[in-house]
């Protein structure tokens, strides 16, 4: 041991316990502002599957393969990290002594080798990542880039540090062969040992190799400790913990139901919630629960979310990844004066650091930092004149089409965390889109967004050609409970899809029967739009009706059948919160089985080309994929996939209750899907979902008359190219017209009349 190796060593240690020090510094402040967030029971266990979900999570890397060009890369730079943790470990022996080595496993032929892949892995994913983050740069691409508003200068830094710390793995190891001390057999240093055969044979190098290694750490380790807000660093540490909590305890993601209104880490009551105790939604970064403090923390500005976020593709403010950062921001900045006490009520006025204790009070006071205190002042909500956190416009502009969700690796729940900021506005603020006031309205007067009356929700079945069974007080051998849904009911479109369903239910001889006037919206608009009370108060009275329909039924046979994504995944997922439990299935799940089990036989070849668009509330939300394509198939079509689909489908626009809201700012989402759609030169655009098809069939007719899309392209529900196949010698209409004036119902051919009558 020379000098060179006292003196690096020294320096090394020294500095390593000060780096070390502000680092778990970091990591326990870090712990404290997470846990400023209210409290989340519903994340503890079990503790199996939650850990089995972590393991098969980090270790396949599963969320990460939805990019695949990336996965790999981060893949080698991850357990670069891990596993190079310990080689990391290893160079404070081999500044000290060149020749230092972990005991037993030091020599061993195969942890030279797994070095060897770690060294040349994370300086190969550590390039390959930083070529990638250039190649998407906003500079190039501008908006289209998942890159755009990211901190690059925090993520080149966390790069440089990977790539030096493989150089420095490799470069120890290579001079230790160079040097005599160390004798590996080839194929485990098939770098390393060519490169030390011309490399000087010179302990010293080892020492300084090695010193690297532990200066790039050392650097890293302060640079983050002091730096709370660098997700892409941190992410190492708490992508472990946010993976682990994830809301679904089974590996899925926040999809599906939204997380219930809380407050205190319960349910919220609200027949029995108390507006100056309990919060009712989030007004304050605070109100979020420790689980969106740690999603705030973990963010690594990848920009997944922001890439497939139909908002943001289309020209709005709202980009999923942004709205996380700048809580985060937020969040972290406010921590000082949220862990000194500080507190306000919904007023505004100071309740945490109050005066009763003059001297305790003053002492509290100056150990804020001032800009701490100006940042307390900002409204979560609230426009540029405000100094709001997030703009309305961004908060209003989300579909809640759960694209983020999914793309998420690191199982952030950007959908929960919007709509519980849009609980806040709507019940508390009474600050929400103009438009919503009327839909509303509707909804709590009417039982339905439109306004119309519950007398004429059995108006589509005029015109069939057979009686649609309406329960009247027992349910008898019925199998199905038709639920037809507002938009089936009252939309013109819509009804020809509510038709088709009928009639091929009645020809496949399923026994069913629908609610009639008795039936009420599901409550879906209102409560993506944040007005839970409403939703609360829709979902009790359906579950109610539903309940007493059902009585008598044993769980497993209260089956429902709809054709709206909307209220297949509110009374699916939803309702069990409200004590409704049903067996709810999608029509095109039950028309294909029927398909399936030939009590549908398509006779007549739909010779046409098809694209389909997955509805989101159908596909990402609740994972039907398979039935649809299959239906179509089964009708004669021919199936054009558009880029965008099935996981990564493209929202028509109309979730998130923004089928009632106007979309003002840059281009309208329904007329982008169309053009894909268009893409593939379809004769016809089919779909699952009435909002989807009131959408798409805007978007058509927009096109059509500016002449970039051909008369003869229409959208149609799948039902519809089923019935075709299914009903011999009918006749598609060619363009969608209102139903009172060309009925939807497929008329029976003379062949047919005579075949039944006989």
């Amino acid at each position: 041991m020379g000098a060179l190796q006292l003196t690096l060593g020294a320096i090394g240690v020294a500095v390593s316990v000060y780096a070390w020090g502000l680092f778990v510094a970091g990591v326990v402040r870090m712990i404290k502002i997470i846990r400023l967030g209210q409290p989340d029971s519903t994340r503890n266990g079990p503790f199996l599957p939650r850990l089995r979900t972590l393991i098969v999570e980090f270790v396949a890397h599963t969320r990460m393969a939805k990019f695949r060009k990336v996965a790999p890369w981060h893949w080698m730079v991850m357990w670069g990290f891990l596993i190079g943790s310990a080689v990391l470990f290893e160079a404070y022996g081999e500044v000290f002594y060149p020749g230092f080595h972990w005991p037993v496993i030091g020599t061993w032929s195969v942890w030279a080798l797994l070095i060897e892949l770690l060294g040349l892995g994370t300086v190969v994913g550590g390039v390959a990542l930083a070529v990638i983050r250039q190649l998407n740069h906003p500079r190039r691409a501008d908006r289209v880039s998942r890159f755009a508003g990211s901190n690059f200068r925090a993520a080149y830094f966390v790069e440089a540090v990977v790539i030096i710390e493989g150089l420095g793995i490799l470069g120890v190891k290579a001079f230790k062969q160079a040097s005599g001390l160390e004798d590996p057999p080839l194929w485990s240093s098939f770098v390393t040992g060519p490169l030390g055969n011309v490399l000087p044979a010179s302990p010293d190098w080892v020492s300084i190799m090695a010193f690297i290694k532990l200066a790039s750490a050392i650097i890293w380790l302060i640079v983050v400790a002091k730096n709370l807000t660098m997700g892409v660093a941190w992410h190492r540490f708490s992508a472990f913990f946010n993976i682990y909590f994830k809301r679904e305890d089974d590996g899925g993601v926040a999809l599906g139901a939204l997380k219930p209104m809380m407050s205190g880490g319960k349910v919220l009551d609200l027949e029995e919630a108390d507006p100056d105790k309990d919060t009712f939604g989030v007004g304050k970064v605070e109100d979020f629960t420790w689980k969106g403090w740690l999603d705030f923390s973990t963010c690594t500005e990848c920009g997944r979310c922001q890439s497939q976020c139909p908002a943001w593709n289309t020209g709005k403010p709202l980009s999923p990844k942004l709205v996380i950062t700048q809580l985060r921001d937020h969040a972290y900045a406010k921590a000082p004066y949220l862990l000194a006490g500080g507190r306000r009520d919904m007023a505004g006025d100071e309740v945490g650091i109050t005066e009763d204790k003059y001297e305790d009070y003053k002492k509290r006071l100056e150990s804020i930092d001032v800009l701490a205190m100006a940042e307390a002042d900002r409204p979560l909500v609230g426009g540029v004149d405000e100094l709001g956190v997030i703009d309305p416009e961004v908060l209003w502009s989300c579909t809640t089409c759960g694209a983020c969700v999914e793309q998420c690796p690191v199982d952030i729940e950007h959908v929960d965390h919007i709509v519980d900021m849009r609980r806040y506005q709507v019940l508390i603020e009474s600050n929400f889109p103009s438009e919503l006031g009327g839909m509303f309205k509707n909804l709590e007067n009417k039982g339905n967004p439109w306004g119309q009356n519950a007398k004429d929700r059995l108006a589509w079945t005029e015109g069939l050609d057979f009686e649609v069974p309406v329960f009247e007080g027992e349910l008898g051998d019925t199998e199905y409970l038709f639920w037809v849904g507002c938009a089936g009911a009252f939309e013109d479109r819509a009804k020809k899809t509510t038709r088709a369903v009928a009639e091929l239910l009645h020809t496949a001889g399923v026994k069913y029967t629908v609610l009639g006037p008795e039936e009420t919206c599901t409550g879906d608009p209102a409560r993506r739009a944040g007005n839970e009370f409403l939703f609360q108060m829709l979902a009790q009275q359906n579950v109610e009706i539903l309940n007493t329909v059902f009585e008598g039924r044993e769980p497993g046979k209260r089956k429902i059948v709809v054709t709206c994504a909307h209220c297949f995944n509110t009374l699916a997922n939803e309702y069990p919160q409200v004590g409704g439990q049903y067996e709810v299935v999608h029509h095109t799940q039950l028309l294909n089985r029927l398909v399936r089990e030939r009590r549908l036989v398509p006779v007549a070849e739909v010779a046409e080309d098809v694209t389909y668009h997955d509805p989101c509330y159908l596909g990402r939300h609740n994972k039907v994929y398979e039935a649809p394509r299959e239906l179509v198939g089964a009708s004669g079509a021919t199936l054009r996939e558009m880029p965008r689909h099935e996981e990564r489908s493209m929202c028509c626009g109309a979730g998130g209750a923004r089928m009632w809201m106007e979309e003002r700012i840059g281009k309208r989402i329904n007329i982008d899907r169309v053009d894909e759609a268009l893409g593939t030169a379809p004769s016809k655009i089919a779909t699952g979902c009435p909002f989807c098809r009131v959408m798409l069939t805007d978007g058509v007719t927009a096109r059509q008359n500016e002449g970039v899309a051909g008369g003869h392209v229409e959208v149609v529900d799948v039902a519809q190219l089923l019935l075709t196949a299914v009903r011999r010698g009918q006749e598609q209409e060619r363009q969608d017209v209102p139903t009172d004036e060309v009925g939807s119902g497929t008329p029976l051919t003379e062949e047919d009349k005579a075949g039944t009558q006989s």
